[in-house]
C-alpha cells in the first residue's frame, strides 16, 4: 500500500454511483498537508473543488499551469470508505459512562 497526499475532509458529503455516473456531493476539501500556494486562486486567494464526475474523483483546482504534484484527488472509492468509517463510529455507543 503506498500513501499520498489528499486535501483535507472538514465536511462529509455523499457518494452515488449510477454505472456511468459518480456524483459527490457535499464535501468540504481544504489544503493537503503540503499547503502549497498552487491551490490557492492567484488574486482572490480561494480555494476551488475540482470535481471528475466520469473518473469519479474530488480535488481541488491547480492554478499552477500544468497542475500540480503536492497531492492528489480522493477516488470515490476512499470518499466511500471514509463515508464507512464515518458511520461506524457515529453508530458506536460509549462503553463506560462520562466522567462527572
Amino acid at each position: 500500500m503506498s500513501r499520498s497526499h489528499k486535501p483535507s475532509v472538514f465536511q462529509i458529503g455523499k457518494v452515488r454511483d449510477d454505472g456511468h455516473t459518480v456524483v459527490i456531493s457535499g464535501w468540504g476539501l481544504g489544503l493537503c498537508a503540503a499547503a502549497c500556494a498552487c491551490h490557492r486562486h492567484p488574486s482572490a486567494g480561494n480555494l476551488a473543488i475540482d470535481e471528475d464526475q466520469a473518473g469519479g474523483r474530488l480535488g481541488l483546482v491547480s492554478h499552477t499551469e500544468g497542475g500540480c504534484d503536492c497531492c492528489e484527488a480522493w477516488t470515490a472509492e476512499e470518499l466511500s470508505g471514509i463515508l464507512r468509517d464515518f458511520q461506524t463510529i457515529a453508530g458506536l455507543q460509549a462503553q463506560e459512562p462520562l466522567a462527572g
